[in-house]
């Protein structure tokens, strides 16, 4: 159990600083300790009422032209995904998923250098792909990166980033809470580890909005930007 507390100090003081990447790192850290389908529906259940904070916190910079068309793509992508996953390598779209997402990070980071404008910007036809592909990325398989490089790239600052891509996750996090009890992947057992780890994900989530208050706006989307390429990179890793 103390991995398992570690593991949500982490990565939901990153959330709250970032508004992502949870998953990430909370999967990253307990790998090694356990089975994956006892992390999956452990921490999705706990990042359900984080991403409800956020929002609600951020709701001010809600843009329905952000979260609108991404949430029904994470919506329709969950629909196609029960079919596609039983005929094609997951694995292999996810390798390719990873290395887009560090091919953007990386033009991500060089723009945000070049560039004092907060948003990034970029060709709309790219934008809309980019958007289209990380709907359906997050909706079928659950993976957030290429999302929050997509609204990372049309968001103006931290707050507007964080706010849109929450309401994303709420959503993607109803459909996959629903799906593992429907499964019998999300356990009684499961249930009583998240009543002992939410005092913690809370205290790491509101150290963690509190720090963003605190923190320069660049350091905040460099630091999103950094954790976009090492999603990528673990995506490669993890599924080669």
């Amino acid at each position: 159990m103390v991995w398992f507390i570690i593991a949500t100090l982490v990565a939901f003081f990153i959330k709250g600083l970032c508004g992502f990447a949870n998953t990430l790192i909370f999967n990253g850290i307990l790998s090694y300790t356990a089975n994956n389908i006892n992390i999956s529906p452990l921490e999705v259940v706990l990042g359900y009422p984080s991403n409800i904070i956020l929002v609600w916190k951020e709701r001010k910079s809600l843009n329905w032209k952000i979260w609108l068309p991404l949430t029904v793509l994470v919506v329709a992508g969950s629909i196609p995904g029960i079919f596609l996953l039983k005929h094609t390598d997951a694995g292999l779209l996810k390798v390719i998923f990873g290395i887009a997402v560090i091919i953007i990070g990386i033009e991500m980071l060089f723009r945000e250098m070049k560039s004092s404008n907060g948003k990034s910007g970029g060709s709309k036809i790219i934008l809309v792909l980019i958007g289209i592909i990380s709907g359906l990325l997050c909706g079928l398989y659950g993976v957030g990166a290429l999302l929050a490089a997509y609204v990372s790239r049309v968001s103006e600052n931290s707050h507007e980033f964080k706010a849109n891509i929450c309401v994303v996750f709420v959503v993607e996090n109803m459909i996959r809470i629903i799906l593992y009890a429907a499964t019998g992947i999300l356990t009684l057992a499961v249930l009583k580890q998240v009543v002992i780890l939410i005092p913690f994900m809370l205290a790491a989530v509101f150290l963690g909005m509190k720090s963003s208050s605190v923190l320069n706006e660049k350091v905040i989307k460099k630091i999103v930007i950094v954790l976009l390429i090492l999603s990528g990179i673990v995506l490669i890793i993890n599924n080669l």
